[in-house]
């Protein structure tokens, strides 16, 4: 099958990048930059890689790469994330997310190829159950920040071309995914924020009470790659751990593994704004659909994003 990833060289997409190359697809990736000994196509060259520099928010720039590849299937992987990156960035989140989708869309509704677009949790908002995939639909969200409401505006974006184009998408909302390979910038996940911090002996703050879900970024890759295998148009997918942990947990397992000293995290007993306080999940159907396991629980996952970063950061012990 020829593949087509958007965000290639993210957390999620390099990581599926390989597993898709592994299972023998024909796989091609875009992003933004020019990567080191990654230079992508341009200027009517093609490079040895399949790898082309591209802005998703730029139509000319993609429906080049489209036209090139002829894609069977897209993942989206491509976006501006992070609640704060939406206060701080809020121009280039929405015509990222917003636009850069618009863009994807318009291309599959003439090319026809089938779409997995990566949404994530923080659609949910400030739902406080059990988070299914259907409840979206039954009660009323407000999702809590520019990051999260353009995430649902996508999911809106791609229904409303299956209604009226017949377009084939499934959506995967990833929670919070973690691991080897994400380096550091302050919207990153908790994890990789937390032990970039405590591995450069700077402070943290854990705010108490609130609990989360930690899924190792192998496992999250894993179950996305397996939709090529059983493609259901339409269906939508939680992907998260099955077991809970505090943030208290999360920053005692990074001070256990890094070493660091405990002086350097600050416990506050208030909520953290804009944000939800716990996320509660049902993963029954990417079990079903998606063979989804988790396979590397947060001890032992903690502990190689923190030989990971040790050897990237060449921080010595």
């Amino acid at each position: 099958m020829k593949i087509l990833i958007t965000g290639v060289l993210g957390v999620v997409g390099s990581k599926l990048e390989q597993i898709l190359n592994g299972r023998g697809h024909d796989v091609f990736g875009l992003d933004l930059i020019h990567a080191e000994k990654r230079y992508g196509h341009g200027l009517g060259k093609v490079s040895d890689d399949n790898y082309f520099r591209c802005d998703i928010s730029e139509y000319r720039q993609l429906k080049e790469v489209v036209d090139y590849v002829k894609p069977d299937l897209v993942y989206n992987c491509a976006a501006e994330f992070g609640r704060w990156n939406g206060e701080h960035f809020y121009e280039q989140v929405w015509k990222t997310n917003a636009i850069g989708m618009k863009n994807i869309i318009r291309l599959q509704e003439k090319s026809g190829f089938k779409l997995v677009h990566t949404s994530n949790s923080e659609v949910y908002g400030d739902y406080q159950d059990i988070m299914y995939e259907d409840v979206i639909n039954k009660v009323p969200i407000d999702q809590m920040n520019d990051y999260a409401m353009s995430k649902r505006v996508n999911e809106m974006q791609i229904k409303n071309s299956q209604i009226m184009n017949d377009t084939e998408t499934v959506f995967v909302r990833i929670f919070n995914t973690y691991g080897d390979g994400e380096w550091y910038h302050p919207f990153r996940s908790v994890n990789c924020v937390f032990s970039y911090n405590l591995l450069h002996n700077k402070p943290i703050t854990v705010f108490k009470g609130h609990s989360r879900t930690s899924t190792y970024i192998y496992d999250t890759a894993t179950t996305i790659a397996n939709i090529s295998d059983n493609f259901k148009p339409g269906e939508v997918y939680n992907i998260a751990s099955d077991t809970t942990h505090t943030i208290e947990e999360l920053a005692e397992l990074i001070l256990k593994y890094s070493g660091a000293n405990p002086a350097l995290v600050n416990y506050v007993d208030e909520s953290e704004i804009l944000t939800t306080k716990h996320k509660l999940v049902n993963v029954d159907k990417a079990i079903r659909d998606l063979r989804h396991k988790n396979t590397i629980d947060l001890s032992s996952g903690v502990k190689k994003t923190i030989e990971w970063m040790k050897d990237y950061y060449r921080i010595d012990n």
